[in-house]
């Protein structure tokens, strides 16, 4: 019965993979040194290169996903891994709103988890997500380019973005389109910064209780465009979901 339960899940794993190939490219990012927001101010912290999806996982995408794995549709998902709000746009278990290749929304963090552990991968680590977003079309760090940063805040301010379809946003230095100007995205360690504490391994403080509303440790208190960012994760929680929320996978570099 072992031997018959671990084939199944392969053979679903292998078709879940094969239905959600349209969306599976990947651009690879080189790592580097950063200096991030939060800590230090002169802290820089390494990422290994990596692998990202180029654009984010869609509604279309993640209906094949609940059908291969039905455990993860609205009604039958259990409240520990995800809220009230959880597919709350779509229609029925298998009828979502909105177009079939904009961004999948509402969708809590332990689903998003599975979601790319299903395709062999994982959610980026926040540091892999902001060294990647930091770029902008020609440079791998605009982070000081007034510009950019006025792009990201005018995005903030633009409703409803997340009903436009994927890739309606620049194709950004690494070749990934839309860390900016459709939805947020889970990261795997989403709340594990306190900006108002020195670094991540702060033991004294509940990194789920922080709601943004101070940047005492921020490295760049002129960055807001970040800011806001880590402020939103810091407010989250993993069974959490919302209208302007989704996701898209990354991977390591095999050797």
């Amino acid at each position: 019965m072992k031997l018959f339960n671990t084939a199944l899940f392969l053979v679903c794993t292998l078709l879940f993979c094969k239905v959600a190939a349209q969306n599976s490219e990947m651009a690879t990012v080189k790592g580097g040194d950063y200096l991030p927001l939060y800590g230090a101010a002169d802290k820089m912290v390494n990422v290994e290169s990596f692998m990202i999806d180029v654009y984010p996982v869609t509604n279309a995408d993640f209906l094949k996903f609940v059908k291969e794995y039905p455990q993860w549709k609205k009604s039958n998902v259990k409240s520990l891994f995800a809220d009230e709000s959880y597919l709350t746009k779509w229609k029925t278990d298998e009828s979502f709103s909105g177009l079939p290749n904009a961004p999948v929304t509402n969708v809590s963090w332990f689903a998003a988890k599975k979601y790319c552990e299903c395709l062999g991968k994982r959610l980026p680590k926040m540091d892999e997500w902001e060294f990647a977003a930091m770029a902008n079309e020609n440079v791998p760090d605009a982070r000081k380019v007034e510009a950019y940063n006025q792009y990201i805040l005018n995005w903030y301010e633009t409703p409803k973005t997340f009903n436009k379809p994927i890739g309606s946003t620049f194709k950004n230095y690494w070749g990934v389109y839309d860390l900016h100007g459709l939805v947020w995205e889970w990261t795997q360690d989403f709340n594990t910064v306190l900006i108002s504490g020195e670094s991540r391994k702060d033991v004294d403080k509940d990194s789920n209780l922080f709601c943004g509303s101070a940047a005492i440790g921020a490295s760049d208190l002129m960055n807001y465009a970040a800011f806001m960012r880590y402020a939103f994760r810091g407010s989250m929680k993993a069974r959490y979901s919302s209208q302007n929320l989704g996701f898209r996978c990354a991977k390591d570099i095999e050797n």
